[in-house]
């Protein structure tokens, strides 16, 4: 179990203030920020990542995105869309599933 910094795995404002919230319990990055075990805090609250798990963007259901704070994938994909130059969605792009829960 290692402390890490929560700007690193949840990159964006809305991100953490939507983990602070408990709106956003998930996030999927195109690489492995965490293990299983580590801790993080936002707002002075404690987070312990539970699971951490291989995917593609074609496994993501609406669910995963409102797990993100997003109403469904195509808002999910819009975001990605805007948030990262030259981002094309592909069902076989792998991702890395970062769930976490409030300690």
């Amino acid at each position: 179990m290692s402390e890490i910094d929560a700007d690193e795995l949840l990159p964006s404002e809305r991100m953490r203030t939507g983990a602070a919230e408990g709106d956003v319990t998930q996030v999927h990055r195109g690489h492995r920020y965490a293990d299983e075990s580590d801790t993080f805090a936002v707002d002075g609250e404690s987070f312990e990542v539970v699971e951490v798990t291989e995917r593609t963007l074609g496994d993501l259901t609406d669910e995963d995105a409102r797990k993100e704070g997003f109403d469904d994938v195509e808002e999910y994909r819009r975001m990605l869309n805007h948030a990262h130059e030259q981002f094309e969605w592909h069902d076989d792009s792998e991702v890395v599933l970062h769930r976490f829960e409030r300690r």
